[in-house]
């Protein structure tokens, strides 16, 4: 079986499965249906019964033909109803419902079967009750009838609960057969989800024929991939040591030119042009993934690492503030989280003349947020900045340096992490980029730092 169902389609075996559950259900609900159709008593109940229809035929027999109205009359009991007729009222043979139930009876008493014993089945139901006709010597007719109702009787719903459990038992048995064939399918979405963000591996090449061709077809696109991602990392690797080389000598020469008599403002416009170049070089390999192999996470001290981004902006004479705890330990990947929060204080710092970077535990989620009191972004562009390649001259100005790269490269190292970011205008003016990040990893936290007496946790700087 497990050879022969790969080579059937999955229309094929969805079919077979569903042709199969109806094939089991149809035999299954007929055998019931043919159990329950036989209709039967108690072997006591059947012997009573046998008994009084031959004493009462004995003596009936015995009277006359205008004494045994009366004595048919007398033979009624609480149980049976009896009476004679010259003429019987029911029609030959015996339903094919009370076959199981005249067995019974002349099983007990045999010699009623050479009477043309006759039964029919009245009040079908709950309350379903028999009555009969035996034919006597002189071609007369007994006729009885049941005044209770026959015990072990077949209920309409009893056969409905039969007929339901192997039908629900055949559903659940064919959910589990196609949820057994759809198992490649799953685990080739749950493969193709993790594309992008997880090594994802070979998939097995199983389940139905096309199952098996298109998995095939996604591990040959998985390596075409792997292999494009592989030479474009390698290439700007190379690309970026190239230039950072020449970069690297022209800074040594312009710091050689003061002996040559060039002025300072020509050799800091010279610096500042490399300081440039190799910004947007380090900006362009850090999106592009070609600084370095991926990065493992490892426990850092988030809330050290946001005090230290504030104390060297202060170090270089600038307005910033830092509030939150001393300490916040965290698995992320250092180099990554680092250049994005970087990217955000220096953003800050390039368009405002104060920042503030604060850190807050919560439920579940850590959040660090970076203020700034420049021109903020407009409601419109609040998405289009995170966009790669995307400057907004009109809003932020035109001195900005790199290729429009430091918010992406945010979007990106954050959301390597589980986390978001959202960018959103201060009441007051400004701009804050809020950072939130899980703390399901989190080994601890600290009070509050010494470094907040500059700015209120909640305010605008």
């Amino acid at each position: 079986m497990k050879r022969l169902l790969p080579s059937i389609g999955l229309l094929g075996q969805v079919v077979a499965i569903l042709l199969l559950t109806m094939v089991i259900e149809f035999g299954v609900s007929t055998l019931l249906y043919e159990r329950a159709s036989e209709f039967s008593v108690r072997d006591d109940e059947a012997r009573r019964l046998a008994e009084h229809l031959v004493i009462s035929r004995r003596l009936i027999e015995e009277r006359k033909p205008a004494d045994r109205p009366a004595i048919a009359a007398q033979l009624t009991t609480d149980r049976y109803d009896v009476h004679w007729d010259g003429m019987s009222a029911i029609s030959p043979g015996v339903d094919s419902a009370l076959d199981q139930m005249r067995r019974q009876i002349v099983d007990w008493e045999p010699t009623l079967r050479n009477g043309d014993l006759r039964l029919r089945l009245i009040s079908p139901g709950r309350s379903s009750r028999v009555k009969g006709a035996l034919l006597l010597r002189d071609g007369s007719w007994l006729h009885f009838r049941t005044l209770e109702a026959v015990a072990k009787i077949d209920l309409a719903i009893e056969r409905i609960v039969f007929a339901l459990v192997p039908a629900l038992a055949l559903m659940v048995l064919g959910g589990l057969m196609i949820r057994r064939a759809l198992r490649p399918l799953r685990r080739l979405a749950e493969a193709a989800d993790r594309v992008g963000h997880d090594t994802v591996g070979t998939v097995p090449e199983d389940g139905p024929g096309e199952v098996r061709r298109l998995v095939a077809a996604f591990n040959r696109m998985q390596e075409r991939i792997g292999a494009l991602i592989g030479a474009r990392t390698q290439a700007l690797a190379a690309v970026g040591h190239d230039l950072r080389t020449p970069l690297a000598r022209l800074r040594l020469r312009t710091e050689a030119l003061a002996g040559a008599g060039v002025g300072s403002d020509t050799r800091d416009a010279i610096g500042h042009d490399v300081a440039e170049m190799e910004a947007m070089i380090t900006s362009l390999l850090a999106f592009l993934g070609g600084d370095a192999d991926p990065e493992a996470a490892t426990s850092i001290d988030l809330a050290v690492m946001c005090a230290t981004l504030v104390d060297d902006a202060i170090d270089r004479g600038r307005d910033a503030h830092y509030v939150g705890p001393d300490h916040f330990e965290l698995r992320l990947r250092r180099l990554a989280v680092k250049r994005a929060l970087t990217n955000l204080v220096e953003n800050a710092l390039h368009y405002g003349t104060r920042v503030s970077v604060e850190l807050e535990p919560g439920d579940g989620i850590v959040t660090v947020r970076v203020l700034d009191d420049g021109p903020g972004i407009p409601e419109s562009e609040m998405a289009h900045v995170l966009e790669p390649f995307v400057r907004l001259d009109p809003a932020r100005g035109r001195d900005t340096i790199g290729f429009g790269l430091g918010l992406p490269i945010v979007v990106q190292a954050i959301e390597a992490e589980a986390g978001t970011l959202a960018l959103a205008n201060c009441p007051a003016g400004g701009l804050v980029a809020t950072v939130t990040l899980p703390i399901a990893r989190a080994a601890g936290a600290g009070h509050k730092s010494k470094h907040a007496s500059g700015a209120s946790a909640k305010s605008n700087p």
